[in-house]
């Protein structure tokens, strides 16, 4: 009995092989159904595969949600990554579905641009206009490396979120059962991630009624010493912080590795939420002791986002 479990078990490794050998290393999910569109192409940033995770209960239902992921390549499946970690989404979310926790919705994995990935995800217009005052600036009182990093760095998170918004978004609702109100589109991502996330509700509020920011990078680039990215950006957030009546917010951070950095700055953050009158009904910012900046970490907290952002919407 024993050798007849151990070929079976076998078995069904080799055929899982087989599977993903036949899909192009396509993920694999444990619930629900996964989609890849090959070679998504666009007219503003470079070209490449998005990843559509159907919930259960797709082929019956109709105007699901859709939560719009950055990093799509680490979303669903920790063999085809390239750390060997991965969010578990379809583990998370299917679970918090099948329990009634949340609604079914629609997961959309945009695959970042590999060596673009920084410059698709820090947010442009606060950066250029950081960029353009300390360049005219006569009394910088930073280092001259930092100062030329900036000068150096050119972003495009202008036209990735033109290919978000303006070709990918329709593309979806056109080809999915989707909600395509605000209410029932979303945004996330960790990291640079998060940024964009922030960024993205904040430059088109009429398209995003909520975005998840997990280990928002803050420090935008890897600068330590005199650093004014951050306030740049929250300066930005404190101006173009979307009407708080019909938007929700989630931010987090962990306290080990690169985590440890974003406290003070989050901080800040929160005061610039409670000024601008959001509160626990449309925002939630939370740390997480013993959490790193990985994978791993973002899955063990997934289901917190993901329960107030969609559960906010109906609320809405």
């Amino acid at each position: 009995m024993r050798i007849l479990i151990t070929f079976l078990i076998l078995g069904l490794f080799l055929s899982g092989c087989k599977q993903r050998k036949i899909e192009n290393n396509m993920p694999v999910v444990s619930i629900g159904d996964l989609e890849r569109i090959h070679s998504f192409k666009s007219g503003f940033v470079v070209t490449r595969d998005i990843d559509v995770w159907l919930p259960p209960g797709y082929s019956e239902g109709a105007d699901f949600p859709v939560l719009y992921m950055h990093d799509g390549q680490n979303l669903f499946d920790s063999t085809t990554t390239w750390n060997k970690q991965e969010w578990g989404v379809d583990e998370v979310l299917g679970k918090l579905i099948l329990d009634g926790t949340v609604e079914p919705i629609i997961v959309v994995g945009i695959w970042n641009g590999g060596k673009g990935r920084h410059t698709e995800y820090l947010p442009q217009k606060p950066f250029v206009k950081l960029k353009e005052t300390l360049l005219s600036s006569k009394r910088w009182q930073g280092s001259s490396s930092t100062k030329k990093t900036i000068s150096e760095f050119v972003p495009e998170s202008d036209n990735y979120l033109k290919f978000l918004v303006t070709e990918l978004k329709p593309h979806i609702d056109q080809n999915y059962k989707t909600d395509k109100s605000k209410a029932g589109s979303f945004i996330a991502g960790s990291s640079m991630g998060g940024l964009i996330s922030m960024y993205a509700i904040c430059e088109y509020p009429d398209i995003f009624g909520g975005a998840a920011c997990l280990s928002t990078h803050w420090p935008g680039l890897h600068i330590t010493e005199n650093n004014p990215i951050p306030g740049a950006f929250i300066d930005y957030l404190n101006h173009h912080l979307p009407d708080p009546a019909n938007h929700t917010f989630y931010f987090d951070f962990g306290t080990e590795t690169l985590d440890s950095l974003y406290e003070p700055y989050q901080i800040k953050v929160d005061g610039v939420m409670q000024l601008n009158g959001y509160t626990t009904e449309n925002w939630m910012s939370k740390k997480f002791e013993g959490h790193d900046h990985s994978e791993r970490s973002w899955n063990k907290r997934l289901d917190i986002p993901l329960q107030f952002l969609i559960n906010n919407a109906n609320k809405n």
